[in-house]
Parts: structure tokens; C-alpha cells; sequence
């Protein structure tokens, strides 16, 4: 397990969705007409939704109804219910409750509708609304950073980003070979990424505090040293010396451009290598301590499921079901 591990990349957006890596994806796709709506009560920290063919309306809760045009897709964070209908004003009469699971408005469980069926696209109708929605289970494989720097709701139009999906990809998918979930967690990640990439580089974005970090005087430096050396026992003292700034100076400037001070920084980001190395098998929990920084077993153990709410072993077993 020798080699240099982590970003050494200076790109803030890089560095943002770096970690983006989920695990138990589920996808839901309708093919809608007439008056339909559809309400999300899954609780997923991200979601996605696409409008493959046709048109809606997407209402966050507490917020504004938001069209969709063919190709558009809408990133959800939070967690927070919202609903998907031909018009605002429709009643939602279909729920999509925790782990995917359909039913009607009053609890009726309906057939499942988690992947969809081979050739359900070459069969929607031309007035038909074809809609797909990709939900995130579980928080592990969504950093912190990035759920704070996104709005409840983020829709990207289809002439600023496009979405990597076409009917080929999900044919492969719906295929129950070995690796369908890891076929599935992956295509997930990527349109997300994809999504998020357009999202924060639209014309007219304003440049959030924290895409200015790297090329601060003085946050740049102190981020480039914890991304290329996370491991390094660092204390704020001795990265700011590093960096050349005053400790005072940079813990608020870290704090204001980045989101969290940086001590907390490098925690969170160990975390996230330490998830990416427990996939690999063989690797005991003493060895991806001593790669990411922390001084021993124990100590990473404890501060994992602080973060992830399950144990390294759990974390472990659960990945390895999805995979490959």
C-alpha cells in the first residue's frame, strides 16, 4: 500500500466533490401522464431528479414551484420532502418513502418501481412525462462541505450542463448480473458530479467564499498542504507556520473562505480517505490509520462512526454487499 494517496490537484470544485462516493443507490423511473404527482419522503441527503422526455413542476418544501424542461435536472439537498407533479397545484397521490419503497398517498404499497424495466423507454408514450430520480441512502458518500455550500434546491438546464444518462446506460443497469449495485452507485456519482460541475460554472453563478480559498495568500497554501500530506500530524501552529500566516489569521480566514476551521478540514477529509481505503480488502484498520493520520485504531474507529454513524468493520461489511 505504498504510493502517494489523496488530491494533489488545486482545484477548488475538485476538492469539494472529492469524496463524492456512494454506496446502495436506488433509482426510480415513471413514465407519467395526464394529472400525476408524485411526492419524495425518502429522507436522502442528496437527490436527483431528470426529465428524460416531457415536462413538470418540482416544489421543495417551504419553497417556490421550479418547471422542468426535457434534459433539465434538479439536485435536492437536505433531505426535505418535495413534490414532482404536471402543475403545481396537483395533489400527489404516489409516495416514495425511505429505501425506495412506492405506495399510495394513504400507505398502499405499490409494485416497485426501484430500476427500470428494458425497454420501458422505446415504449413511453410521446405525450408522456419520463421521469428518473436517483436517491443517495446514506450520508458516507456525501461530504459535509459540499451539502452546506448547496441551496435546497439546484436546477441545472439542459443547455448549461448535460446530464450523462441515455437509455444504452440504464439497459446495462437493469441487467441483475454480479455488480448491478456498484453499476448503479457509480452511474449515481457521476451524475451528480456531472449536475454539480455545471451547476457551480453556470453563466452568472456568483462565486461562492470558498471556490476564492485556494487562491488566497493565505488559505491556499495551508489547503494545498493538508490535501497532498493529510497524514502529516499537523497542528493549526504548525500549518500556519507552514503557510506563513499568523495562527490567528489563519484560522479565520480558513473558517470564513472555506466553511469550517482547519483542523476541521483535515478531520473530515482523512475520514473520507480512510472510507476510500477500506474498500480495499486486505487493508487492516491499524494500516489505513497510519495512512490517513490518526494515531492509532481505536482513534479512527471512534471518529468514524462520530461521522458516519456506523463502525469501520460496519462501514466495511456494507460496502463490501454492494460491490463487486
Amino acid at each position: 500500500m505504498d504510493g502517494p494517496m489523496g488530491l494533489t490537484s488545486t482545484d477548488p470544485l475538485t476538492d469539494l466533490l472529492n469524496g463524492v462516493r456512494t454506496s446502495g443507490a436506488i433509482f426510480n423511473q415513471s413514465s407519467l401522464s395526464g394529472s400525476w404527482a408524485v411526492r419524495f419522503e425518502d429522507g436522502s441527503p442528496l437527490a436527483l431528479a431528470v426529465l428524460l422526455q416531457g415536462s413538470a413542476w418540482i416544489t421543495p418544501q417551504g419553497g417556490d414551484p421550479v418547471r422542468l424542461g426535457p434534459g433539465d435536472v434538479a439536485v435536492l439537498c437536505g433531505g426535505a420532502p418535495y413534490v414532482i407533479a404536471n402543475a403545481p397545484a396537483t395533489e400527489p397521490d404516489v409516495m416514495i418513502r425511505p429505501d425506495g419503497c412506492c405506495t399510495t398517498a394513504q400507505g398502499a404499497e405499490l409494485v416497485d418501481a426501484q430500476v427500470p424495466d428494458a425497454g420501458t423507454w422505446d415504449t413511453a408514450g410521446a405525450d408522456s412525462t419520463l421521469l428518473l430520480s436517483g436517491l443517495y441512502t446514506v450520508d458516507c458518500g456525501t461530504p459535509g462541505r459540499l451539502l452546506a455550500a448547496l441551496p435546497p434546491l439546484a436546477v441545472i438546464e439542459a443547455n448549461v450542463g448535460a446530464c450523462p444518462v441515455s437509455p444504452t446506460t440504464f439497459e446495462e443497469i437493469t441487467r441483475e448480473e454480479p455488480g448491478q449495485q456498484i453499476l448503479l452507485d457509480r452511474t449515481l456519482d457521476l451524475m451528480l458530479i456531472t449536475a454539480l460541475r455545471a451547476w457551480f460554472t453556470r453563466p452568472g453563478a456568483q462565486v461562492p467564499t470558498w471556490y476564492r480559498a485556494h487562491s488566497d495568500p493565505v488559505v491556499g497554501p495551508a489547503l494545498r498542504l493538508l490535501q497532498t500530506n493529510p497524514a502529516h500530524p499537523w497542528t493549526l501552529p504548525a500549518l500556519a507556520a507552514e503557510a506563513g500566516a499568523s495562527r490567528a489569521n489563519l484560522a479565520r480566514r480558513f473558517t470564513a473562505l472555506v466553511g469550517q476551521p482547519p483542523m476541521t478540514y483535515l478531520r473530515e477529509r482523512r475520514l473520507a480517505l480512510a472510507a476510500d481505503l477500506l474498500r480495499a480488502p486486505g487493508a487492516t484498520l491499524t494500516e489505513v490509520a497510519d495512512r490517513v493520520g490518526f494515531s492509532n485504531a481505536f482513534s479512527l474507529s471512534a471518529a468514524f462512526k462520530r461521522e458516519h454513524g456506523v463502525s469501520p468493520s460496519e462501514y466495511r461489511t456494507d460496502t463490501a454487499r454492494t460491490e463487486p
